[in-house]
C-alpha cells in the first residue's frame, strides 16, 4: 500500500530529530506530500550530514532544541500546535551508550517523557508515532523473529533505554492519551541504510569512509546478523501507521514492527561483501577487528506480520536494491549532484515502479 498524499497535504506535522539521517529523509518525504513540517532537534552530529548536503536547513522550519530542556520543548510544541507527531530524536548508537549511559538515558527516556508531557497539554494533537528500535526486545539469540508482544529488555544502555521509552509510552497512552482520544503508537524497525548517513560507528557509513579513503575496513562484529532495510521502507511504515491511527480502533495504538523479510536478514560480513561487489572500482578490503569489543546482540530479526495484515505494509526493496540505491546516492553526492532532488527521485522510485 502506498502513502496517501491527500491525507498529508496541509497537515501540521511535528518531527523531532529532523536534522538526523532518518528524520532528514522523512522531512523530504513529508514536504513532498504537502505537509506543513516543523522540526525539533539538536544540530547535526556529523560533518557532512544529510541536513547540510540536501539544504534542508533552508527548506524545513524548525528549532534547535534539546529534548532535555522541558520548558523550551513545551514552548515549541504548544506554539506549533501539531496534528500528527513523529518522535525520532534520540541518542541512537550502541557504542556511544557504553561511553555515556547517563546522556543516553536522559535523552531517550526523559526526552520522551518531556515530549509526551508537552503533547498531552496540546489540544491539536490527534496521533503520535514514537520511533524506538528492534533492539528493545530481550534478546535471546534465537532464530525466531521477535513479535510486538515479546518481552522487552536490552543489554546495552541504548537498547535498554529504548525499552524504557516503550514503557513510558505505554503509561502515557493509558493514563493520558487514550482517555483524551489521542492515538499513541510505537514503531520498531531494523538496521536502516541509505544515502546521507555519516554517523560514526555505524556499518555502512564506516564502510564508505574507509573505502573513500582507500583504507582497509576493520569489522567489529563480522558474524553478527541483523535485519537490514533501506530507510524508505520503515519510513513508509511510519507514514501508513499515522494515517491508520486516525481511523483505527484504540487497540491499534500500540507497538508495531517494520522489519525486512528473511532476504534482508544477513551478517555484517555478508553485507560488506555485497557492497564490495557493487563498489565503483571493485577493490574494497576489510578484515576482522582483533581488539576486545563491547557486547552487542549476535542474532536479531523482526516479525512484521501485524503491519502487513493491518496496514498493507511490506518492504519494497530487497537488501541488494537497498545497497545499490545507497551507493548510488553516495556516489552522486561525491560527484556534486543535487542530493535533495536525488532523495525525491528515490522516494518516487520506492513508491512507484519496481527495480
Amino acid at each position: 500500500m502506498g502513502v496517501n498524499a491527500a491525507f498529508w497535504s496541509g497537515r501540521r506535522v511535528l518531527l523531532t530529530g529532523h536534522t538526523g539521517f532518518k528524520g532528514g529523509w522523512l522531512s523530504v518525504w513529508l514536504q513532498s506530500l504537502g505537509a506543513q513540517v516543523y522540526g525539533i532537534a539538536l544540530a547535526p552530529d556529523s560533518e557532512p550530514s544529510l541536513w547540510q548536503a540536501t539544504g534542508l536547513a533552508d527548506r524545513v522550519d524548525g528549532s534547535i532544541t534539546d529534548l532535555r530542556d522541558q520548558q523550551a520543548l513545551s514552548d515549541r510544541v504548544l506554539a506549533f500546535a501539531p496534528e500528527v507527531v513523529f518522535h525520532l530524536a534520540a541518542q541512537p548508537l550502541v557504542r556511544a551508550s557504553y561511553r555515556d549511559p547517563v546522556e543516553t538515558y536522559a535523552t531517550n527516556v526523559m526526552g520522551t517523557v518531556n515530549l509526551l508531557d508537552a503533547l498531552r497539554r496540546c489540544a491539536s494533537v490527534e496521533a503520535i508515532v514514537v520511533i524506538t528500535t528492534d533492539k528493545c526486545y530481550e534478546n535471546r539469540e534465537w532464530h525466531w523473529p521477535y513479535r510486538e508482544t515479546d518481552r522487552l529488555g536490552g543489554f546495552d544502555p541504548y537498547s535498554n533505554s529504548k525499552a524504557c521509552a516503550e514503557l513510558v509510552c505505554a503509561s502515557f497512552r493509558d493514563a493520558f492519551f487514550k482517555p483524551a482520544g489521542v492515538a499513541l503508537a510505537t514503531a520498531r524497525a531494523g538496521n536502516v541504510i541509505g544515502g546521507g548517513d555519516w554517523a560514526r560507528e555505524r556499518l555502512v557509513p564506516d564502510v564508505l569512509r574507509a573505502w573513500d579513503a582507500g583504507e582497509e575496513l576493520s569489522l567489529r562484529y563480522p558474524n553478527a546478523t541483523r535485519p537490514w532495510q533501506h530507510v524508505l521502507d520503515p519510513l513508509n511504515g511510519y507514514l501508513l501507521l499515522a494515517e491508520h491511527l486516525l481511523k483505527a480502533s484504540p487497540g491499534d495504538a500500540t507497538a508495531w514492527n517494520f522489519g525486512p523479510d528473511s532476504s534482508g536478514v544477513a551478517s555484517v560480513a555478508e553485507v560488506v561483501a555485497r557492497m564490495a561487489s557493487y563498489w565503483r572500482d571493485g577493490a574494497a578490503r576489510w578484515c576482522s577487528a582483533t581488539d576486545p569489543q563491547p557486547h552487542e546482540a549476535g542474532l536479531l530479526a523482526l516479525d512484521s506480520s501485524r503491519a502487513r495484515q493491518l496496514l498493507g505494509w511490506q518492504p519494497r526493496w530487497t537488501l541488494d536494491v537497498a545497497l545499490k540505491q545507497t551507493l548510488a546516492w553516495h556516489q552522486a553526492w561525491r560527484s556534486g549532484d543535487d542530493t535533495h532532488a536525488l532523495c525525491l527521485q528515490q522516494i518516487a522510485l520506492h513508491q512507484g515502479e519496481s527495480i
